[in-house]
């Protein structure tokens, strides 16, 4: 039968693609497959523009800051044969670098970017010790590697073990005009073996520090990052003219013993600044030798400037003084200085025995931020070298300055214990309000201490100082200096 007109138009009438799209909708694996194609299609274009923008920043990369020529001669430390893969030991090329640097009166040593293990070596005079960005000195851990020294002669003693001790991973004697600086390169002591041998008691010498430089004159070290000493970190040993700053100082808050930050003993004429320290014993600590030893060596610590220093110690202290002072110290200034998170802030430490003087100390613009002390004064430090010290050598503590203290969450703002035998005279305290943590009365804690409070201060002092207002006039004078408040409880 002949179809009809209105078949025949039904038959050629164009697809309806609001039915087609309904029909690829109606089948759930259609969908899928649609969305996890359009979702793969998303990935490898956004893959695509990240791989894009990363060769970008790579092409737009900034290349490594050049070494600057710091001498007119320079050398780099794989021109004598070292390999910087943290395995190969290259003691012979720092040795044969140095050598050739004496022979040219002075010069320049760049350690490039890389692992470069060592054994101990020296540095010479007029020497520059450049470790470029990415660049970091390792030292053996092994202690058979390690020369052994004669004891410091105003310690008469290898300060842990007698006899000899071992020397340091760095090391310079009767030098003058050295440098040690970079582009925030490391030297790394490594020293996590040593601390667990000291432990176990397994040495037999006292650990050696990570630089040493003694008997010398006209240091800089500026711009590293020290870790990881075995013992104290950097210790500059009867030094004259010593500048320190733009250093970074780490090692362990615990379990890492002995790893002072920063030790001038028996220095003048030291500025220390602009510097961070995070370490697992006193971030800083001025000494000037042990008991009979030190007194005999008579080389005082003196005219040292600490400034502008971000501090942490959960062990000892941020900055102390002794206890190892017999050769005396004294002109010493530290200011804005914060300690946080620590057990004590700043402290004095000595005892019978030790003779000598602490003298004209100035703390200014202290922050104390979560420490247990905030200041101490201690005179019963009871560690002797040996038997041979006198109990009569009695130390002078006089002239100290506390200007400036501000502090949150400290739990004794200030404990200072002198004694009948060493009394602590002439201590002022000005313009200092510290937020405490414990409600108890004890807070400010004394023992015979003569000085003064000037104008107001928050915690209220101890009833040992004389009271004056803002001009200087006597506003109540103390009736006992020798008054004991003394709480090692809290």
């Amino acid at each position: 039968m002949p179809e009809t007109p209105s078949r025949i138009h039904h038959h050629h009438r164009k697809p309806d693609p609001n039915r087609w799209i309904a029909f690829l909708l109606s089948s759930h694996q259609t969908l899928l497959t649609v969305l996890w194609t359009l979702g793969f299609a998303l990935i490898i274009l956004w893959q695509r523009s990240a791989v894009d923008r990363l060769l970008l920043l790579r092409r737009w990369a900034p290349p490594p800051r050049p070494i600057p020529r710091l001498r007119t001669v320079a050398f780099n430390i794989s021109d004598f044969g070292a390999v910087g893969d943290g395995v190969t030991v290259n003691t012979e090329a720092f040795e044969r670098a140095v050598l050739e640097i004496r022979k040219r009166g002075g010069g320049q040593l760049n350690v490039l970017p890389g692992y470069w293990l060592t054994a101990p070596f020296n540095l010479t005079s007029h020497m520059t010790l450049f470790l470029a960005e990415n660049a970091a000195i390792l030292g053996i851990d092994d202690e058979k590697y390690w020369p052994l020294m004669p004891p410091l002669p105003s310690y008469g003693y290898g300060r842990e073990c007698p006899g000899p001790r071992y020397g340091s991973l760095i090391h310079g004697q009767n030098l003058k005009d050295v440098v040690i600086t970079g582009h925030n390169g490391s030297i790394n002591g490594q020293g996590k073996t040593w601390w667990e041998k000291y432990r176990k008691k397994l040495l037999n010498h006292t650990r050696g520090p990570l630089v040493q430089i003694m008997w010398s004159s006209d240091i800089e070290i500026s711009h590293i990052t020290l870790r990881d000493s075995p013992f104290w970190t950097l210790h500059p040993y009867d030094c004259s003219n010593v500048t320190i700053r733009n250093v970074t100082i780490l090692a362990p808050l615990s379990e890492a013993p002995n790893t002072d930050g920063i030790d001038p003993d028996s220095c003048e004429n030291v500025v220390i600044e602009d510097s961070y320290i995070s370490v697992g014993d006193d971030g800083i600590a001025i000494k000037s030798g042990w008991d009979q030893y030190g007194i005999a060596y008579g080389r005082p610590s003196a005219n040292i400037l600490i400034r502008n220093l971000v501090v942490r110690s959960m062990v000892s202290a941020g900055v102390s003084i002794g206890s190892e002072m017999s050769g005396g110290v004294s002109n010493i200034t530290m200011e804005n200085l914060r300690v946080w998170n620590s057990r004590r802030a700043v402290r004095i430490k000595t005892s019978p025995g030790r003779g000598g003087y602490v003298r004209d100390i100035t703390y200014k613009n202290l922050t104390l931020d979560n420490v247990r002390v905030g200041i101490v004064i201690k005179t019963d430090y009871n560690e002797h070298p040996d038997e041979g010290y006198d109990p009569k050598a009695l130390p002078i503590i006089e002239n100290i300055n506390f200007i400036g203290i501000r502090g949150q969450g400290v739990r004794i703002p200030v404990r200072i214990y002198g004694s009948q035998e060493i009394p602590v005279r002439n201590v002022t305290f000005r313009d200092m309000s510290v937020g405490i943590t414990y409600k108890k009365k004890r807070i400010f804690q004394c023992s015979f201490v003569q000085g003064r409070v000037i104008g107001s201060i928050f915690p209220s002092a101890c009833e040992n100082l004389d009271l004056y207002d803002e001009q200087g006039r006597l506003v109540k004078q103390s009736t006992s200096h020798n008054m004991t408040d003394i709480d090692y409880e809290i």
